[in-house]
């Protein structure tokens, strides 16, 4: 029998599984790759969501998001493309789009109209309030120099400005300047390596070491190929071996120990609404 995790216990007694979310965030993925696959835009699963395509052909049991990736310029082509061909039971929120987003989070959320979360971290929550659903993240990977004389002093300098940016953003100050600056030096950090053999996480996503980057081959990720995941296909690096390797960690296979098995990001939910049950 399978383990069961559970994120909430309503006043009744009924639960939330992280099942139940992730049947509703797959909603999200589905859909998503169908604009991704009519529109020829190249992403991959990102994270946690690869790691659980291969270790457990979908979600990880306990694992209650949900990320894909994609190159700059396929960002830059999908946000064209979401404005025209998103379903209207979902919203996107970027910076691009709305100067209130808080640029150090992932690029984009695609968020699912009439659900509502409230996540851990509430020092980043959403600035965006159309809409609090649940959501899939979206990651821009970019061009990276593998020198970390050349890497690493653009991302402790980033690193400082994240800082700064969610200080403001918690003192309620919405931080323009600062934040497309935060973005300015990322997409200029990737202008200058444009012809690296090297690719990974654009600078603005700032929650690992400076000196502990994550790096790939170019040609580690693509071309890209599909794998199962919750018995559909999507896409994933070309070697994902390697790509885990390196996102990961060399032992991406092992279980983590029963105490570390947990959902890690969900403070509050509801799949049947816009805000708290009551």
């Amino acid at each position: 029998m399978k383990e069961e995790y559970i994120i909430k216990t309503r006043k009744d007694g009924s639960k939330i599984t992280v099942r139940d979310v992730q049947d509703s965030l797959l909603d999200i993925l589905i859909d998503v790759d169908k604009i991704c696959r009519e529109n020829n835009i190249k992403y991959i699963l990102e994270g946690g969501t690869a790691l659980g395509a291969i270790r457990h052909k979908g979600f990880i049991p306990w694992d209650d998001d949900l990320d894909i990736a994609m190159m700059r310029d396929e960002y830059n082509k999908f946000i064209k493309v979401l404005e025209k061909k998103l379903p209207d039971k979902y919203v996107f929120h970027c910076y691009d789009k709305n100067k209130k987003y808080n640029v150090t989070i992932p690029a984009m959320k695609i968020r699912k109209k009439n659900t509502y979360i409230k996540e851990v971290n509430t020092l980043l929550g959403n600035k965006c309030k159309d809409c609090d659903g649940i959501f899939l993240d979206v990651f821009i990977y970019d061009y990276v120099n593998k020198h970390k004389i050349i890497d690493v002093p653009f991302r402790i300098i980033s690193g400082l400005l994240m800082i700064i940016i969610n200080l403001f953003e918690n003192l309620k100050i919405n931080p323009i300047p600062l934040k497309s600056l935060y973005v300015g030096i990322a997409k200029f950090y990737g202008k200058i390596n444009k012809k690296s053999k090297y690719i990974g996480y654009d600078l603005t996503w700032n929650f690992n070491s400076p000196f502990k980057s994550r790096i790939f081959k170019y040609d580690d990720v693509f071309p890209t190929k599909y794998a199962e995941f919750e018995h559909h296909m999507f896409s994933m690096p070309n070697n994902y071996d390697a790509f885990l390797r390196a996102d990961i960690g060399e032992d991406y296979m092992i279980l983590p120990p029963k105490n570390k098995r947990f959902a890690k990001h969900t403070l509050d939910i509801n799949l049947n609404g816009p805000g708290p049950e009551d």
